[in-house]
């Protein structure tokens, strides 16, 4: 069965839930009833709004119980990964209390259709279905927790990689910080997070490559630590899940150099240690970083530890590199020739039994002592009457206390009374988690005097010999991160100038604008400007600095000014009695370099003006006459004629 994670319905919380049916209630059944109505009448009304409600209500609970997958009917894989990320006991805790909600508004409104039924007048009728939808509500309402949950596991889902568990598959598992991510990363192009400290891959990750025309799926585990199975966490887990279940080849790998912050002998460790679940699989032990440390160059004792991993059967030792990319697509397709070639095999035999074992693994304990210990049945079991629910002398089962308090939904079962305590009185106790302002599960251990004391003695320690010191930032400095330093004064310097600005400008409006004739402009502010827009003003340059070589100085006689008149004023009369008068530029064109300049102002001008044209146009709140003489407005008195027009 192919799990599409992506396909769930989207949970609402209670709110939104109880919004949406009332309100399809209100819009798609009649609201008008009135008490003059036939009593048959306002029943049907009545019954329609309750079957309606409760329809509806039935209808988005099981929409999402049917969305959400069944773990009978999913792959194991899928099972345990479910188990592990989200506890299979919730989930299906929450998805029974979902069919349980729809199997008591199903039940309230039969209920109330059939006292409805027997209405006797309007008031009684509709106090009956303000009931219902009551019941129907406060059933809605007890489900904020689970519709909660099962939402956010739902968005949890759709996030998850999308996994075949029965297509060619390569599972990359060891210690951290071996090199997994990174072996993925250059076969595949998934998008892999490399850094170069453990546990950086917290969940699986997908990779897709094409091998002999095939596709073929790798994936990335995270790192797991030689400790009992019991004391792993989630993310270790999802490991153990994917190497269990998966029918695929599994590439351990190990780093002999121990950059990865775990000696040769714990890798060797975990390798046996997981080794039940490798049972029925393809196994390639892939040392990396050979360009650190190869396996010939191992002390005598390393090298025996890693000759009892490869003394087992079917396990062969590869090498590579994946900083200097040596090996890499060797070992790649060495683990797919493998895959292929042991699935064809197993096609062969033809039967079943393989596919079996490689979910299953019958673990059986080791003998602690010679002692036979049968499997025996207590007298007290076998001696037990039979339970009849018509003997008035049986036994009191939790199910007949239950009957006797209300039934399910108002009677909780008290799930304490079979405690074994010193005092029977201290079954009903509270365990706190805060008491006092201190947290309870601190003072369970102990030794936690101890470990604090400790602790406080080593930082101490850390404080004397400068460990928190902060190194001279000067000394260490280099000539990238100054001009790094250097760039972000600018960017702050130029971030103070631009809100100056800002703020000049906007002091500006509360002020009077001083006329353009009476500010002043110096000549080369405009020179700078014509630069600006490319327009040439050399010819206005020439005259304005022959202007001011001629204007008058304090020191001047008399004489040097008339003669400096004379001369401006027979130029003057020179350039008037030309063959022409020289033409005025024309404004449309001025302050345009180019054509190209014009033509683009123009367009830039007709589309500013389309937002005025179309405001101006007579819309429908314009007075406007639809026919060439309105009679009620040219006409004059109505004469005495005829009223045909009444």
């Amino acid at each position: 069965m192919k799990v599409t994670w992506k396909d769930i319905a989207t949970v609402p919380n209670a709110t939104e839930f109880l919004d949406v049916v009332l309100n399809r209630t209100q819009r798609k059944t009649p609201t008008v009833i009135r008490s003059g109505f036939k009593i048959s009448r306002i029943r049907a009304f009545y019954m329609r709004k309750v079957r309606y409600t409760a329809d509806g209500f039935t209808e988005k609970l099981a929409e999402i119980v049917e969305s959400f997958p069944k773990l009978d009917d999913i792959h194991p894989f899928h099972q345990d990964l479910l188990n592990t990320l989200y506890d299979r006991d919730h989930y299906k805790i929450a998805l029974s209390q979902l069919s349980m909600a729809k199997h008591l508004v199903e039940q309230v409104s039969r209920d109330y259709v059939r006292l409805l039924k027997f209405g006797q007048s309007l008031f009684q009728c509709k106090q009956l279905k303000r009931a219902a939808m009551g019941r129907m509500a406060t059933i809605v309402k007890r489900l904020k927790d689970p519709l909660l949950y099962l939402e956010q596991v739902r968005q949890h889902l759709g996030r998850l990689p999308a996994i075949d568990p029965n297509t060619r598959t390569l599972v990359i598992c060891g210690y951290p910080n071996v090199g997994k991510s990174s072996f993925l990363k250059s076969i595949t192009r998934a998008d892999v997070d490399v850094q170069p400290y453990a546990f950086t891959t917290k969940s699986l990750y997908v990779g897709h490559f094409d091998y002999k025309y095939l596709r073929f799926q790798a994936i990335d585990t995270p790192g797991i630590l030689d400790h009992p199975l019991e004391e792993m966490n989630t993310i270790e887990m999802q490991s153990i899940t994917a190497i269990a279940h998966l029918r695929s080849c599994i590439m351990y790998f190990m780093d002999l150099s121990e950059q990865c912050g775990f000696s040769v002998e714990a890798q060797v460790k975990l390798f046996h240690s997981i080794k039940p679940l490798f049972a029925n699989k393809i196994v390639m032990v892939v040392v990396n970083k050979i360009d650190a440390m190869k396996p010939e160059d191992l002390e005598p004792v390393k090298q025996e530890l890693l000759q009892t991993v490869l003394a087992e059967p079917n396990v062969e030792l590869m090498q590579l590199s994946c900083h200097l990319e040596l090996n890499v697509m060797e070992v790649r397709n060495a683990a797919c020739e493998k895959l292929l070639a042991s699935r064809v095999e197993q096609k062969l035999k033809g039967t079943k039994v393989n596919d079996v074992l490689n979910k299953i693994h019958l673990a059986t304990p080791s003998q602690r002592d010679n002692v036979e210990r049968p499997a025996i049945i207590p007298e007290a079991v076998k001696t037990l009457a039979k339970y009849d629910s018509n003997d008035p002398s049986r036994r009191r089962l939790a199910r007949d206390i239950e009957a006797e308090n209300g039934g399910a939904g108002v009677f909780n079962i008290n799930l304490k009374d079979k405690y074994l305590l010193e005092n029977d009185e201290w079954k009903n106790d509270i365990m706190p988690e805060v008491l006092d302002g201190k947290n309870v599960y601190d003072f369970l251990d102990p030794e936690i005097g101890q470990k604090l004391q400790q602790l406080e003695e080593e930082e101490e320690r850390l404080q004397t010999t400068g460990f928190y010191d902060s190194d001279d930032d000067e000394i260490f400095e280099t000539e990238e991160d100054a001009d790094v330093r250097r760039k972000a004064e600018w960017i702050r310097d130029r971030l103070k100038l631009m809100k100056n600005e800002a703020r000049s400008r906007k002091s500006l409006r509360n002020r009077a604008i001083i006329p353009r004739s009476k500010q002043r402009k110096t000549f080369s502010a405009l020179e700078q400007h014509l630069d600006d827009i490319h327009i040439d003003h050399s010819e206005i340059s020439e005259q304005t600095r022959g202007r001011a070589v001629d204007r008058v100085d304090a020191d001047q006689a008399g004489i040097d000014v008339i003669m400096a008149e004379s001369r401006r004023s027979k130029s003057q009369s020179r350039a008037l009695s030309g063959p022409y008068l020289q033409p005025a530029p024309s404004r449309f064109d001025a302050g345009m370099a180019t054509k190209s300049m014009r033509v683009k102002a123009e367009r830039i001008e007709k589309l500013h003006q389309r937002e005025r044209n179309r405001m101006g146009r007579a819309g429908e709140a314009d007075r406007h006459y639809t026919e060439s003489k309105p009679k009620h407005l040219f006409a004059g008195k109505r004469g005495i004629g005829k009223t045909q027009r009444r």
